[in-house]
């Protein structure tokens, strides 16, 4: 829902912004050039792209370049250029608000990326702290291990089987290497997102499987980071050290 809010306010920053910007300056437009008052749109662009997905900065450099054209090129009130460097100058407004959406749309998801790793890795630290520490048992680990892979994975449920693979046919796994292994196929994960049904990750310590993560999908969201199914492995693998007894993890 937020999300969705957010969205719609920056769709209609992108529409307003720029026609408000433009009007704000029509006493403006004799004493400025024609380049500073585009420089002027560009904040605007960088503005609302700085709010909403990549489709609303574009939208905002769409409305930026139309406005700066009907209300500061001449003739005014028209959305036709007769000098030719001022229709230079609007294309370059559009051409530069464009990019300038999309630099700041990746710019949002570098750092979201960045933060949600940071996040990760600091569940896997506090789990491992949890293991080496010894105050809780092997089952409540594995509990708490099910909870993380959830909010990991961004999975829709997670369960547990304890023992070796469980019975039924082969289905999908995700590997030591955050790929996923579909029996017959060449699974693209980052390209196809989840298979649909469950998915399986084993916890595996010294060579032995101690039981498999049962995890299943929300349905239309695809996988995560290739960082995050890294920590989901490892944290797989802490759940089968403190299964397997690990006496070495508990300090003195």
């Amino acid at each position: 829902m937020r999300t969705s809010l957010r969205g719609a306010v920056a769709m209609t920053a992108a529409v307003l912004a720029p026609f408000l910007m433009a009007v704000a300056l029509l006493p403006l437009r004799t004493s400025l050039t024609h380049t500073n008052l585009a420089l002027l749109f560009v904040v605007v662009v960088v503005a609302v792209s700085a709010l909403g997905k990549p489709l609303a900065g574009a939208l905002a450099a769409l409305s930026a370049a139309a406005w700066f054209d009907f209300f500061h090129t001449e003739p005014y009130q028209s959305f036709h250029i007769h000098d030719r460097a001022d229709a230079e100058t609007a294309v370059l407004l559009l051409l530069v608000g464009l990019a300038v959406s999309q630099l700041a749309a990746r710019a949002r998801v570098l750092r979201r990326v960045a933060v949600s790793d940071a996040e990760h890795l600091e569940r896997l630290h506090a789990t491992s702290r949890l293991v080496r520490s010894g105050d809780c048992s092997a089952d409540e680990l594995v509990e708490r291990i099910r909870e993380d892979l959830v909010e990991v994975l961004d999975l829709r449920g997670c369960r547990f089987v304890h023992g070796s693979t469980p019975a039924g046919g082969p289905l999908p796994r995700l590997e030591p290497d955050g790929s996923l292994r579909v029996e017959g196929w060449i699974w693209d994960l980052d390209r196809q997102g989840w298979p649909d049904g469950e998915t399986e990750l084993w916890a595996v310590a010294h060579g032995h499987c101690q039981g498999v993560f049962m995890m299943t999908p929300v349905p239309g969201v695809g996988p995560a980071s290739p960082e995050a199914r890294l920590v989901a492995v490892d944290l797989a693998g802490l759940a089968a050290l403190a299964l397997d007894g690990q006496k070495d993890l508990v300090q003195p």
